[in-house]
């Protein structure tokens, strides 16, 4: 009996161990819902951030539109990526407003054919002109993607909305790609420059500052976050300046 005591022993040790270890590694993990145009700089940042913490993330991207309301139906992660409009999302009490962190801002582009001769965006008042004496030109549906709502703001920003009405036609991202491409318009209002970044046809030409507002990209814990500490630290590192290089590599604006 006592040689089987002995043997029993080590045996409850090992599993004791493994059973905090699984725990461990159950408290370390952290999600992350963020808006499919983030996909490419998250994806290189996040192991870095793992490597870092031990903490593993697990992320989902959606249609930066579906964001708000899968916030607001309580189906978010520990960490929420949000570009506006998210109104429903802030007031569903699913978000820990005190923890907003503006990660970036998207720059809006017109965008052109690669090789096409590029119409003058060099101030807000060169954008304007641009607009005003184009023949026609696409932009993004405001009801398909947070990038029309942006180019809808740059033309009453301008105050032009009005004058350009008539010949501006509203496509969703794709479509409004493919009328550049296929020599359909004189250019496209929108999407981002980060959106066509990796486009072999087109080309984003960034808008000033003083012709957009900018749309940025906020960050929050969750109010309902499984692990407090590990959710702030994804959202830390995500604002940080390893992050911010990242995002402006690839077209957009820092927050700092």
């Amino acid at each position: 009996m006592k040689v089987v005591k002995h043997l029993l022993l080590p045996i409850c040790v090992v599993m004791l161990g493994l059973g905090s270890l699984a725990s461990a590694q159950a408290q370390t993990q952290v999600t992350l819902l963020a808006p499919m145009p983030l996909g490419g700089p998250f994806k290189m940042l996040l192991p870095a951030f793992e490597a870092k913490t031990g903490y593993k993330v697990t992320a989902t991207y959606i249609p930066t539109l579906q964001m708000k309301d899968k916030v607001a139906q309580g189906q978010g992660a520990d960490v929420n990526i949000m570009v506006p409009p998210y109104d429903e999302a802030l007031t569903s009490g699913n978000l820990d407003a005190k923890s907003a962190t503006t990660l970036a801002s998207f720059v809006v582009a017109i965008v052109v054919n690669k090789g096409a001769t590029h119409p003058d965006v060099s101030t807000p008042d060169a954008v304007k002109k641009t607009l005003l004496a184009a023949k026609s030109f696409v932009s993004i549906d405001p009801a398909t993607g947070s990038a029309g709502v942006a180019a809808q703001a740059v033309l009453s920003k301008l105050g032009i909305a009005d004058q350009v009405k008539d010949k501006i036609k509203l496509m969703p991202v794709g479509g409004a790609l493919k009328a550049v491409t296929g020599g359909d318009t004189d250019f496209s209002l929108g999407p981002y420059v980060s959106d066509v970044r990796t486009n072999d046809m087109v080309e984003g030409l960034g808008l000033p500052t003083g012709a957009y507002t900018p749309t940025n990209i906020v960050g929050y814990v969750s109010s309902k976050a499984s692990d407090t500490k590990a959710a702030k630290a994804l959202l830390d590192y995500l604002a940080s300046p390893d992050a911010e290089a990242q995002y402006k590599s690839i077209g957009m604006m820092a927050a700092h």
